[in-house]
């Protein structure tokens, strides 16, 4: 569904990621792991358009999208729920959610996909008036997974949903990524935490100093001992 060719991407020129090469298919979820400053949030902005590629091609159900504009991306359903929510602090929950269904293909089914939204989170339902930034942050994150949702993804990209969760909170937002996984939507789940992703992932690529180190199923992945390496440099 989603591919990535021999991608090198970086910042003012300088590379960040190196050729690299991932694969999603439709319906899995995949896991991108990797110790700080490996690579993974320049990586799933590549995805997203908000950095260019240097070299190296993104593929779409084959449609060359490497030099499509994030917002065309975003109307095909690449939709990226962003490290740290970044939810509109001053706007209520409903207008959130409201403009993560402003494109025009998720626009004219606004209402269904706010029904789906408010059904997985019956807390934001409760709250709807209520400014975002009020909420408590594993609250936060719910809004940002809708929020995504509300665009109709089709391949939804998480940047570190565990961030700064309780383990409360940490244990519900995975039984919802569990569930949109049951329901067929496509997940890249970049995360730092390595044994919670290699749980609920069915594969994984693990990145160290901007390159693929490690890739496979996820049980692979946790046995290889490249894997503690690119982790803990051992």
């Amino acid at each position: 569904m989603l591919e990535i060719e021999n991608l090198t991407a970086g910042y003012g020129g300088v590379p960040v990621l190196r050729d690299i090469n991932v694969k999603l298919g439709a319906g899995e979820i995949v896991g991108l792991l990797g110790a700080n400053n490996a690579g993974k949030t320049t990586l799933i902005n590549s995805l997203s358009g908000t950095v260019k590629p240097i070299s190296g091609r993104i593929l779409f159900q084959g449609e060359d999208i490497t030099a499509m504009p994030p917002r065309r991306r975003v109307e095909r359903g690449i939709v990226q729920v962003p490290e740290g929510r970044l939810v509109f602090p001053d706007m209520s929950i409903r207008e959130n959610l409201l403009l993560g269904g402003i494109n025009s293909r998720a626009r004219p089914h606004r209402r269904r996909l706010m029904d789906k939204v408010l059904e997985l989170f019956p807390r934001l339902g409760e709250r709807l008036s209520q400014n975002a930034g009020s909420l408590s942050g594993g609250e936060q994150q719910m809004l940002a997974i809708g929020r995504g949702l509300m665009a109709e993804a089709r391949v939804l990209m998480l940047d570190e949903p565990s961030l700064g969760l309780s383990p409360l909170f940490v244990q519900y937002i995975f039984e919802i990524i569990d569930r949109l996984h049951a329901e067929g939507l496509t997940i890249l789940l970049v995360e730092q935490n390595l044994n919670l992703t290699l749980r609920h992932a069915q594969r994984c690529y693990v990145l160290e100093r901007g390159h693929v180190a490690v890739e496979g199923v996820s049980d692979a992945v946790r046995d290889d001992p490249r894997t503690k390496s690119a982790y803990l440099g051992l």
